[in-house]
């Protein structure tokens, strides 16, 4: 144990005079680079920063004695020339009391590289919505708030930026000075501005449970602080673990500050623990006990000291399933790492979160867009839609037993123009197989999907030619495998392969494009006929149903005509009847012979008693067809209306006696 500690210091040591003498600010990449190198500083050295003589000379002074820790003679180290020291140098922090023979050498001027500016990524968190922010190191934060002015339409006044690691900074700060990482992440809060307020509670209860809450959580011993976004719905108890995977503290030796006091049940919501929206902060550390605590070291990524506390990791091991492997440091990496995917995760959906936040969480924020979803979901979103909107699918086969793992993923996942093309180009989706369990799980979801050829493959490959990326091709038919490239390839290599896919694809696409244009041309013809057809249709419908209309139309009116007509020739009839007879000339009560010319020119003649009342003049003429209340009768001189006298008025009365011309004129 001793040695492996010895061994791990040395190597701290070599770690932080490389980042020193290189000015590589990113831990994961400086110990790619060492272990590429076999932990050779000088070669390391040389590969990042080439010299004209392919060696890199040294100074090194140990208490007055010029010899090289590398096994080169002191003439050699004596005779290499001085330099002031340059910016990395001097930037550096002071290391611990054995770096009193810390190794840096001395670059000659003429050998200084002339390196670009460095640029800083920031995501920066405003209540629902983030922006990315790329800046050279050079510019202030004012130039990121001005930035931000635009993209959130917040005034720069009242804006303040926080999530900063060494406290609050003023608008002038210049980002170099911070000595800030490549990626960061950042928030927005508006005192000035309240949030709109909602009409009703139950949306208030559901707009809290979509919300996602930022936390600022500080490693007391580690003197590091993590910015974590969790979900709403994410519990305490949940958050902890996830600290303990981080901070290898289990979570019965976590102690806390900053908690709210309503916050007293681990399975409390984040929802309603009570803690500040949208950012919260919160301090962690081991709690202390007789044991032995863990003793601080410098922060790395991939590499820790082993604790002396490890008793303390193995009796919590269970709790979270983690191997006697990686808490002894028996794998690949010295540090107990949090597993990219849990074990018999019942939803695809949630194991493909949790993989993409452990991702982000070794290697950076700089990564492909990884599907969440179920693989039959990613096959849907890439292959079944229009033909324009296809995309390749590439699938991600992850293994931690595998060396290549690490280098591949933060070298060529995380480079940027692989992440360009693989997010405009193709549906990224991802698995871990270090299990068995999601290894068996992966190999199920391949034969139902592509077939048992595509899992025979994957079962084929052994744990030292992961990690796999699967480039698959959808077809009418069936989906096609293009490609398998294994993690033993360069960025080059990689993206020379994912073209030729995408050059096959795109062949297959454009095909795709002209059949679907064609059917849909057709089916727009199609359509066109069907709609004229039913207009056609529904024009002569309403045609048949107003010639219908217009003939019961008919029909009606010529039997009401009819009826109208029966029932006048019936009262006629019954008024013809109802007369008295015509007298004659020779009886000797006094008759008048009355003449009545009609609207057509005819005449009626008839006689009538003198006594005769006019009633029976009027149903006389209503007999023939002229009834009394659609015409009138006139004498002719003078002038009289015979109709509006009184029916019980006799003839004589009427003075129609003996005789008398009237003629009958229709009423208006």
């Amino acid at each position: 144990m001793a040695s492996d500690t010895g061994s791990n210091m040395d190597r701290e040591m070599i770690l932080a005079d490389f980042q020193a003498c290189t000015g590589i600010d990113n831990i994961a990449e400086a110990i790619t680079l060492l272990e590429l190198n076999n932990w050779d500083l000088v070669a390391a050295i040389n590969g990042v920063i080439p010299q004209e003589n392919g060696i890199l000379q040294s100074n090194f002074t140990s208490e007055g004695s010029q010899t090289s820790p590398f096994g080169e003679n002191s003439q050699a180290a004596a005779t290499a020339p001085t330099a002031p020291p340059s910016r990395a140098e001097s930037s550096s922090p002071p290391s611990s009391s054995s770096s009193s023979s810390a190794f840096c050498p001395i670059l000659p001027s003429r050998h200084i590289v002339e390196r670009q500016p460095r640029m800083l990524n920031f995501h920066v968190e405003y209540r629902t919505r983030s922006v990315e922010v790329v800046l050279e190191e050079a510019s202030t934060v004012g130039d990121i708030k001005q930035i931000l002015e635009t993209e959130l339409h917040v005034p720069v006044s009242k804006m303040q930026l926080k999530g900063w690691k060494s406290g609050d900074v003023s608008d002038s700060t210049v980002l170099r000075s911070l000595h800030l990482p490549k990626n960061n992440s950042l928030y927005v809060l508006t005192p000035d501005i309240a949030p709109s307020a909602t009409t009703s509670q139950s949306s208030i209860q559901q707009e809290s449970l979509n919300q996602s809450y930022l936390l600022i959580i500080s490693h007391r011993e580690a003197q590091r602080e993590y910015s974590l976004n969790f979900p709403a719905t994410r519990t305490i108890q949940e958050v902890k673990r996830n600290i303990s995977d981080l901070t290898n503290i289990p979570v019965r030796h976590q102690q806390w500050d900053g908690w709210p006091a309503s916050a007293s049940d681990d399975s409390m919501t984040l929802s309603s623990s009570g803690i500040s929206y949208p950012c919260h902060h919160l301090t962690v550390c081991r709690r202390s006990s007789p044991a032995t605590t863990l003793e601080p070291s410098e922060e790395c990524t991939d590499v820790h000291m082993v604790s002396d506390s490890e008793g303390d990791d193995f009796e919590d091991a269970s709790e979270f399933g983690v191997d006697e492997s990686e808490i002894f440091g028996m794998g690949s990496s010295s540090c107990r790492k949090s597993p990219m995917m849990p074990e018999n995760s019942e939803n695809e959906g949630d194991a493909l979160l949790h993989f993409t936040g452990e991702f982000s969480s070794r290697y950076g924020d700089c990564h492909p867009v990884f599907f969440i979803g179920s693989l039959e979901a990613a096959s849907q979103e890439a292959f079944f839609g229009k033909a324009r909107d296809r995309k390749l699918l590439a699938i991600y086969l992850h293994n931690d037993d595998s060396v290549l793992s690490n280098v591949f993923c933060s070298q060529m996942m995380c480079a940027e123009s692989i992440v360009s093309y693989l997010s405009q180009n193709f549906i990224t989706w991802a698995w871990d197989v270090t299990k068995e369990a999601n290894k068996a799980r992966l190999l199920t979801m391949c034969t139902r999907h592509f077939g048992s050829v595509v899992a025979q493959t994957i079962r084929t490959y052994k744990t030292d030619q992961f990690p796999l990326l699967l480039i698959v091709m959808g077809k009418r038919t069936s989906n096609e495998v293009l490609n398998v490239i294994q993690g033993n390839t360069t960025v080059d290599e990689l993206m020379m392969r994912l073209m030729g896919a995408m050059e096959i694809f795109t062949a297959q696409q454009q095909e795709d494009i002209r059949d679907e244009d064609e059917r849909e041309a057709r089916e727009m013809v199609k359509r066109e006929q069907d709609e004229a057809y039913r207009l056609s249709l529904e024009a002569d419908r309403k045609k048949r149903e107003a010639q219908e209309r217009e003939e019961a139309e008919q029909v009606r009116q010529e039997r009401i005509r009819k009826e109208q007509e029966e029932e006048r020739e019936a009262i006629r009839l019954s008024l013809e009847q109802a007369l008295p007879p015509e007298p004659k000339e020779e009886e000797g009560e006094p008759v008048s012979k009355l003449r009545i010319r009609t609207p057509s020119g005819e005449f009626l003649e008839r006689r009538f008693l003198g006594s005769c009342k006019l009633q029976v003049l009027f149903d006389f003429v209503a007999s023939k067809g002229y009834p009394s209340d659609e015409f009138k009768l006139l004498t002719t001189f003078p002038r009289r209306n015979i109709t509006q006298l009184d029916p019980a008025w006799t003839l004589l009365e009427a003075k129609l006696f003996p005789q008398e011309t009237l003629f009958l004129e229709a009423k208006e």
